[in-house]
């Protein structure tokens, strides 16, 4: 199916570095040889009607072939290798949620019709499930701990297979990439509609990138991964259903970056251009009568400035009632300080092999819940359906003896992206801070104070490997050496001690503090969420570095809190786990990289360094020789396919960089990490990996989850 599948294989090479170690299917393992962890028996009446086709699952084939991807067919591809024309079925509640979601027809067109004509049929994992039920779920905070019930309803152009090999389609029906990765084309699925009836078309990729990515209104300084070479793409409308991406530079890594990412590259265009000047001549007007200063603030309270869905939410900034319309399959109809509520798609493009419309699951119910001990009450309790993001292995054991109790299940997949890093700001305010935390061997001797050992004892219950942290994951690039890994990270306080006697921070009062070079008080807060890490490591890094003489105080804020003061470089370090640096994700944003090191979620040290580079040194703190070096190593890296020669060289080099300046000190890898799942939650698999960078549970096909014992 054009040029896709032969686009990947380098790729493919990097990433099978992770299957070694968690025992996932090789990417030539057939899909029916990929049994759910605990298989479910479909309840009585299970299929809600029959479609006329072979109910084909992951476990049975029926005898019908596997499609070009596995696991999913396009409509006409399923009916012919299955020898059946597949008629529709609806959820028997859809009339009524539909009724929930503001903005949306009172009347409901036949399900056949709501479907796009180039439906995506999906094979279940275990069987055809049953509609109904409201999915419970638990996160911190409106923005904290909130990404994995996100991910249950997302959608991208593609995404990855559950092997985490296998690209393949989802919004898009399929793609193409012309021979130097300069071009690539995306197909659509013909009378595919968003969530309130309007057409999807290609038009609306144009606007997301043209009138909201690139409009100076709404992104002041386009995002830096929509830059290429510092030049952003060019996209074209072909047709209704075909739009072409042109890069001024090789950019094979975009495809990688949709397949994972939480932005979303298509914005409706007949929601949101009511809004936007360019089409609304009186949109300012407009904004004038809802309260708000200028059409880009008006239409950001529905766009969020984000291609993060509900961030922030409308619903509770503004009295409208009207959401914004999706292509996911669920849809925010309620939201206030305490959770949220998320219905059903009744537009969504996806069926099973019996012909019913997906998803499944009626409803989603997100409660916020800031209190640690209160979350794990509700889990252990089996309060809680589904939960991977903000529960850390310290306490596998809890959840573990409480399985019986509460009817759940937890699992222990590899984790990716989970060693903990504490990075000092190096850009720091106060002039005197910032020395310090500049001298490398202050960062040496943070480093070498720590004893990971016992760090893995306590907090990891010794599943995990002292390691040092690097911007490209290990498990999954070939170029991060054991040297990488291991650089700094002994146990050495009496070395630590004697680094920061070079640079002359000495105890001059007795109080077994040292202080700062010019006398005064050397006191580093340590402010943290506890979404970042686990509080008890927090614990034992402070009692390590104040037993070198460096004092540190703890300070638990919430994650916007914390996200707030790090990315207006008010902190005086950062701390959080080392998300998005797999291969995957890496090959198409190379935020990791260059400064910040990370995004405005997970940021590390040196904003003022990029604020420099940003603005050909009219402000900001002109970073050393090295940083200015990882701009032009990111700029060359994107241009290679992951695991070729030249993208080893480059990340190599990179790697090397950052391992030598220890901007980021890491603390213990290789980890895994709990995912925890009601047994009334069935068609749940087991998770390959577990991690924020494949986006948690979006390779498993949460469409397809349901509830038996409906």
């Amino acid at each position: 199916m054009h040029k896709q599948m032969l686009r990947l294989s380098a790729i493919l090479l990097a990433i099978g570095v992770i299957l070694s170690a968690c025992g996932a299917p090789s990417a030539e393992t057939p899909a029916t040889e990929v049994p759910a962890e605990n298989p479910t028996t479909a309840p009585e009446g299970a299929g809600q009607a029959d479609g006329g086709c072979p109910a084909v699952t992951v476990a049975n084939d029926q005898g019908v072939a596997a499609g070009a991807f596995p696991q999913q067919y396009d409509l006409a591809e399923f009916q012919e290798l299955a020898g059946c024309e597949l008629a529709f079925s609806e959820n028997p509640s859809i009339a009524e949620l539909n009724a929930r979601i503001g903005g949306n027809p009172a009347d409901l067109p036949p399900v056949a019709e709501r479907l796009p004509e180039e439906s995506l049929v999906v094979a279940p994992y275990d069987s055809i499930g049953v509609y109904g039920g409201v999915l419970d779920g638990l996160s911190n905070a409106t923005e904290a701990g909130t990404s994995d019930l996100l991910s249950l309803r997302h959608v991208n152009l593609v995404r990855y297979s559950d092997d985490l090999q296998t690209i393949v389609p989802n919004v898009a029906k399929g793609w193409q990439w012309n021979d130097d990765f300069t071009e690539l084309t995306f197909s659509l699925r013909k009378g595919h509609k968003w969530s309130d009836g309007e057409p999807f078309t290609a038009e609306d990729v144009k606007f997301w990138y043209d009138d909201l990515i690139l409009n100076t209104d709404i992104y002041p300084e386009t995002p830096s991964r929509w830059l290429f070479d510092g030049e952003p793409m060019m996209v074209e409308v072909v047709d209704e259903t075909t739009v072409k991406w042109t890069f001024p530079v090789p950019a094979p890594g975009v495809l990688n970056l949709m397949a994972v990412d939480y932005g979303q590259p298509f914005q409706p265009k007949h929601f949101l251009s009511q809004f936007h000047i360019t089409y609304n001549p009186d949109a300012d007007a407009l904004a004038e009568e809802k309260g708000f200063e200028n059409w880009a603030e008006l239409l950001n309270n529905y766009y969020g400035g984000s291609d993060w869905k509900d961030v922030p939410s409308p619903l509770i900034d503004d009295s409208d009632t009207i959401v914004v319309p999706t292509l996911e399959s669920h849809i925010l109809v309620e939201e206030t300080s305490e959770g949220r509520r998320i219905v059903a798609n009744p537009f969504f493009h996806m069926v099973d092999t019996a012909g019913n419309q997906l998803p499944y699951i009626n409803e989603i119910n997100e409660v916020y819940m800031p209190d640690e001990e209160v979350r794990n009450l509700k889990i252990t309790n089996g309060e809680v359906d589904y939960k991977t993001q903000a529960v850390f292995i310290e306490n596998y054991s809890l959840y573990k003896e409480n399985e019986a109790k509460g009817n759940y299940t937890v699992d222990l997949p590899v984790a990716l992206g989970q060693n903990v890093f504490y990075a000092f700001n190096t850009t720091h305010k106060d002039e005197e801070l910032r020395t310090i935390f500049n001298d490398l061997r202050f960062r040496q001797a943070m480093s070498l104070a720590l004893n990971r050992d016992e760090i893995n004892e306590v907090v990891y219950l010794g599943q995990g490997r002292p390691m040092q942290a690097t911007p490209a994951d290990p498990r999954t690039v070939t170029f991060v050496t054991e040297d990488h890994l291991t650089a700094f990270i002994e146990y050495d306080p009496d070395r630590a001690k004697s680094l920061l006697d070079e640079m002359g921070l000495v105890d001059s009062d007795g109080d077994g503090f040292r202080e700062k070079l010019d006398g005064s008080p050397l006191v580093l807060l340590i402010q943290y969420s506890n979404q970042g890490a686990p509080v008890r490591l927090h614990e034992l890094v402070k009692d390590y570095w104040e037993a070198v003489g460096i004092r540190a105080d703890l300070k638990e804020v919430t994650s916007d809190e914390y996200r707030e003061q790090a990315n207006n470089n008010d902190l005086d370090l950062t701390v959080w786990r080392n998300d998005n640096t797999s291969g995957v994700t890496i090959s198409g944003n190379t935020v990791r990289f260059i400064p910040p090191f990370g995004s405005y979620f997970n940021p590390g040290t040196g904003f003022e360094w990029d604020n420099w580079m940003n603005s050909d040194g009219a402000e900001g703190i002109e970073p050393p020789e090295d940083v200015k070096r990882l701009y032009e190593l990111s700029t060359e890296w994107l241009q290679y396919s992951l695991g070729s020669e030249e993208s080893n060289r480059i990340g190599a080099e990179i790697v090397d960089i950052h391992v030598q300046n220890l901007w980021k000190i890491g603390i213990v890898g290789d980890l895994s990490e709990p995912v925890v799942h009601h047994n009334t939650l069935a068609n749940f698999p087991t998770y390959t990996a577990r991690s924020y960078d494949y986006y948690w549970s979006y390779p498993y096909r949460a469409q397809q989850w349901y509830f038996n014992d409906q």
